[in-house]
């Protein structure tokens, strides 16, 4: 895999010897230091560092069995570390007990007691550590009031809705003050049309709170939309770190280029390379790929283009130029409303995917199944994989 530190300096772990609280900034609030997880003979956690950022929203972003939720649970406290460190504010959590740890998780189910009342749920932790009952009262009250449930005090679970079930949920966990609050697939509980509007909420009153968040979830779009930066995991490691425009946009490799959105691949050679452009021959396309920056590496090294659908354009007449299009006929049109996927076969057999607004679509008179037809993209719309 990829180097983990990426391009951020600030993402890497703290230099050892360096885990005084004196020494803590902003920026390392939350380390995560050559951190190792093994189930017997299993590796399910590689040697992974990283800082989050005091008041940061961070996602740990992977398909199922990538040891993402194995380290949000070591955070936690619910597993054990193998090898390495994890500090929150310089403090050393390794002998530090789940319950008396800085931190609060809330689980994908929202594990909200059934029996209990809204505010009786979002009231047991502090029960349980023994606050007296005028700022217990208080607490509650502001915590709901501040997730727009006051008015639900008195409601059982079942008499909520999915989205107001979160919101207790996250109440319940915002209410004890912890230095760093977890989030295990907040969203997945939720249908598509909650989901997209909670998850804009939910990172509003984050931020009015300030509390440092590192969330779980294999939901890229969930990811891209609440995350401050991300990590892309794979078999242990990250594969990628950045924030959501520089992972999108800058993937370091063909796995983040496909994991992340979807993308156009195009496999060559280079044939020329300066400091400002490269030439990539291909046998996919009928002319070479452009793209408008240079590498490192020698002539005739593979390569992978990853073009993204959305700066595909498609166009009825051949494309001035000699490189970067290709001919091919209509294969599927999936319509998503405000644009349209055109699946477009290419004369080698290739298949390329172009996302095109309706704007778009009405310049060119509507293209159909069958038709043939030419797809092309600017030299800055390509970037170099060479992973």
């Amino acid at each position: 895999m990829s180097d983990q530190s990426s391009s951020q300096p600030s993402a890497g772990a703290r230099p050892a010897g360096s885990t005084s609280a004196d020494n803590v900034s902003a920026d390392n609030f939350v380390q995560i230091v050559d951190v190792v997880k093994k189930f017997g003979e299993t590796v399910a956690v590689k040697n992974v560092s990283l800082s989050v950022a005091k008041g940061e929203l961070f996602a740990l972003l992977g398909s199922s069995g990538c040891g993402k939720s194995t380290l949000l649970r070591m955070l936690a406290g619910l597993e054990s570390v193998s090898a390495g460190k994890i500090l929150i504010d310089g403090e050393d959590l390794a002998a530090m007990p789940p319950f008396k740890r800085p931190v609060n998780m809330m689980f994908q189910s929202y594990a909200l007691f059934p029996h209990m009342t809204v505010e009786a749920n979002v009231a047991f932790g502090l029960k349980q550590e023994g606050v007296q009952k005028a700022e217990l009262k208080e607490r509650v009250n502001n915590a709901l009031d501040l997730v727009q449930m006051g008015r639900y005090a008195k409601r059982k679970p079942h008499q909520l809705s999915g989205g107001q079930q979160q919101r207790v949920a996250l109440a319940r966990s915002l209410v004890k003050r912890p230095k760093l609050l977890l989030l295990d697939e907040p969203m997945s509980a939720l249908d598509k049309q909650i989901r997209q509007r909670t998850q804009i909420e939910l990172v509003n009153i984050l931020d009015g709170v300030g509390v440092t968040c590192i969330m779980v979830t294999h939901d890229q779009e969930e990811a891209m939309t609440m995350a401050d930066r991300l990590a892309v995991m794979s078999e242990g490691e990250i594969v990628q770190l950045g924030t959501p425009h520089q992972v999108y946009e800058y993937p370091n490799s063909r796995f983040s280029a496909e994991f992340i959105g979807s993308t156009n691949l195009f496999d060559g050679r280079v044939v020329e390379d300066e400091p400002d452009h490269i030439f990539v021959e291909t046998t996919e396309l009928p002319c070479r790929l452009y793209v408008n920056h240079g590498i490192t590496g020698p002539l005739g090294m593979s390569v992978t283009i990853s073009v993204r659908p959305e700066r595909i354009a498609l166009t009825r007449k051949p494309p001035e130029g000699a490189y970067n299009w290709g001919r091919g006929t209509i294969a599927n049109i999936a319509y998503m409303g405000g644009y349209s996927l055109y699946h477009v076969e290419l004369d080698s057999g290739k298949t390329v995917v172009a996302n095109v607004s309706s704007l778009a679509l009405t310049e060119i008179d509507s293209p159909t199944w069958g038709d043939e037809i030419y797809v092309r993209w600017s030299a800055s719309a390509g970037v170099v994989l060479t992973a």
